[in-house]
């Protein structure tokens, strides 16, 4: 099932802490934006599935990447495309925005997509995977 727009953002408000849904947007942009970028076929388009139309468009249309990042570099990238953001602040970006794509993709799904990505990445979409 795809998420309203609003209910998206008002999950990632809350998961974020942010004060406004403006500033939850603007996160949601650049993560799924570097995000899209790592995901390829049928996996980043049943994801874009189930995410609201204008995020869906930015995970399909995702900003170019040569290689894959590691999770410390995705940080890194996420605070370097949000003005003001450190690695801190961009590591907070990150989990809110991912954990609730997470919810919207369902376990079979996020499968897929942490097998397209490199290890880590179970921690940034706040699913853990037992080694």
């Amino acid at each position: 099932m795809t998420l309203r727009w609003e209910a998206f953002l008002d999950r990632v408000k809350e998961r974020g802490a942010y004060k406004s849904v403006q500033e939850a947007d603007r996160a949601a942009r650049v993560v799924l934006a570097l995000l899209g970028a790592h995901l390829v076929g049928s996996v980043r388009a049943e994801l874009a599935a189930r995410l609201p139309e204008a995020f869906a468009l930015i995970l399909l249309n995702p900003l170019q990447s040569a290689e894959p990042l590691s999770p410390e570099r995705f940080v890194r990238a996420t605070a370097a495309w949000i003005e003001g953001a450190t690695e801190a602040t961009a590591a907070w970006d990150v989990s809110a925005v991912l954990s609730t794509a997470a919810d919207a993709a369902g376990d079979a799904l996020m499968q897929q997509i942490l097998l397209q990505l490199p290890a880590g990445y179970d921690l940034l979409f706040g699913r853990p995977q037992r080694t």
